[in-house]
């Protein structure tokens, strides 16, 4: 076999992401997969615990998970966004360099192991890790960017990686993010209040030093600065008996209402795909709790496959093959 000279290798973009359930018989391994992650939660101070405990939370949440899920259209359309995502971005990258862009998902299909096998058999093996998550935390990117590097030590392939962990400020995602604001603005019918629901963390990381508030705040502060408008950050999708972030989002839409507040943009700040968090908890709770308290919600639509969102993410990409001087 003929080896590629350097200047020549082509380079491999792995997207970094949560993974979720396709089908309702999904739900209860990938819930398995996310309790198992002892980096993320400790289920017990007995490592060998971690994954029987993790089978029996996975159990007794997968029937209030398939509701949700069903009413999404019966699974998670994140793999599907993640694959358009890549071949947009693939398409934007093709005149720069000789790229291929491929998927890992933390704990669903196709994982690291999986990814990064394809790409070794082909002689692949500098690698861009780019998060899908704009802002950094131990318990989202931390884990996929060490879970990749864990994956590439035990494979028989001499695998370089640069990753890309945190982009809360990159101009072209914060121009998405503007250009969203100023469309849900114009959906609504007098002057709302905008609120950011971002995705919660238990207290403990931030007080253990993950720097997700800070990156919350620099994308907050960049978008407040073009928009003129000013916000409220709460968050969403917690669970369990730990200390979370607060406020939620739900308990800021009580707050707005006995305010008198008749109108509520919700832009799902941590969130760049549409998921369970954004097509079920967003559109359908929220906004039938919204309506329950006399307040229309309208959500800013989620970035997805937008060709100016995924120019940053190409942006991203050439600036971390140049910091390897790969290009």
């Amino acid at each position: 076999m003929t080896m590629q000279k350097p200047a020549e290798a082509q380079i491999g973009v792995v997207l970094l992401n949560l993974g979720g359930p396709e089908h309702l018989e999904d739900v209860e391994p990938f819930l398995f997969n996310l309790f198992s992650d002892r980096q993320i939660i400790h289920l017990s101070p007995l490592p060998f615990l971690q994954k029987p405990l993790a089978r029996f939370i996975a159990r007794r949440r997968a029937p209030k998970s398939c509701k949700a899920y069903r009413q999404i259209g019966g699974g998670s359309p994140l793999r599907k966004i993640t694959a358009r995502q890549g071949e947009v971005l693939a398409g934007q990258l093709a005149p720069l360099g000789r790229f291929q862009v491929d998927m890992a998902m933390r704990y669903w299909h196709p994982d690291a192991r999986q990814t990064l096998t394809a790409l070794g058999r082909q002689g692949i093996t500098r690698i861009v890790a780019l998060t899908l998550y704009p802002h950094y935390s131990k318990a989202t990117t931390g884990s996929s960017v060490a879970d990749l590097a864990r994956v590439a030590d035990e494979l028989p392939y001499p695998f370089e990686i640069a990753a890309v962990e945190a982009w809360p400020d990159q101009p072209d995602y914060i121009a998405s993010l503007v250009r969203g604001v100023h469309n849900a603005f114009g959906r609504c019918t007098g002057t709302p209040t905008l609120i950011y629901s971002a995705h919660s963390l238990p207290m403990k990381f931030i007080e253990e030093g993950d720097p997700y508030l800070h990156d919350l705040a620099k994308t907050i502060v960049e978008v407040e600065e073009k928009t003129g408008i000013r916000g409220k950050l709460c968050f969403q999708s917690r669970s369990g008996p730990v200390k979370w972030l607060s406020p939620s989002t739900p308990d800021t839409l009580l707050e707005l209402a006995a305010k008198g507040v008749q109108e509520v943009v919700v832009m799902p700040i941590s969130f760049v795909s549409d998921h369970v968090e954004t097509l079920y908890e967003i559109d359908i709770q929220y906004a039938e709790l919204a309506r329950e308290l006399g307040m229309r919600l309208v959500r800013t639509s989620s970035l997805n496959d937008d060709p100016r969102f995924i120019k940053g993410l190409a942006k991203l990409v050439i600036g971390a093959c140049r910091g390897k001087k790969w290009l």
